[in-house]
């Protein structure tokens, strides 16, 4: 009898035991399940705020050619500018005028933009007194002292060629920031200075009888 007792509560705490342990299986598995789930959760938001970090680091952003862009651009167009200025008290041709004052119109602000992105990213804005001749298209202190000796007819054919020369030489450096630079703004101002002086150099070479 004593026997039988015995056997019976073996078998209780036997299924009790198994019980238990499909219970605290079901349990894992659902813990893991949702670990799981939380996991995959988190790692998908991480990923998305790197890529929005990233994204945010990115814009605005700038390198070496934006800043050689605006340093060498800046002294290319105060020159522009000061072959500009010559032409009221010395060109005969309204069309040279209009031109030139429309040349001036357009890069003097850009000049100020440009030193603005060099202050802001702590590099050197060129001085005013520098020689930059070396530069695509700049005239050399030679060329300018001969632009200022002349006038009338004479003035007005030389400015024009001078000038085309200019332009071609800030479309060559427009077009290294478009295919080097990082900063979305300095490649929008190169891509209107190649629109831009491009269409001034078909008027230009129309002013000079060129097709």
């Amino acid at each position: 009898m004593a026997s039988r007792r015995f056997l019976v509560r073996r078998t209780a705490a036997l299924a009790a035991t198994a019980t238990a342990a499909v219970v605290l299986a079901a349990c894992g598995s659902d813990d893991s399940s949702s670990s799981s789930e939380h996991s995959g959760h988190d790692m998908g938001a991480l990923s998305s705020a790197s890529a929005s970090a990233t994204a945010s680091a990115a814009q605005g952003s700038h390198n070496a050619q934006d800043v050689s862009f605006a340093q060498g651009m800046i002294p290319h167009h105060r020159q522009a500018v000061a072959m500009a200025d010559l032409t009221p008290s010395r060109a005969k041709s309204q069309q040279v005028k209009d031109l030139a004052a429309k040349i001036k119109q357009a890069q003097d602000p850009e000049i100020n933009t440009m030193s603005g992105w060099l202050t802001a990213w702590g590099e050197k804005v060129p001085d005013a007194g520098m020689d930059h001749s070396s530069m695509p298209g700049m005239m050399s202190d030679d060329d300018m002292g001969k632009l200022k000796d002349l006038s009338g007819d004479a003035f007005d054919k030389a400015f024009v060629q001078m000038m085309i020369s200019h332009h071609q030489g800030a479309i060559e450096m427009a077009k290294t920031e478009q295919a080097k630079g990082t900063y979305g703004p300095a490649k929008t101002m190169a891509e209107s200075i190649v629109t831009s002086q491009s269409a001034e150099i078909t008027e230009m070479n129309k002013l000079l009888g060129k097709s």
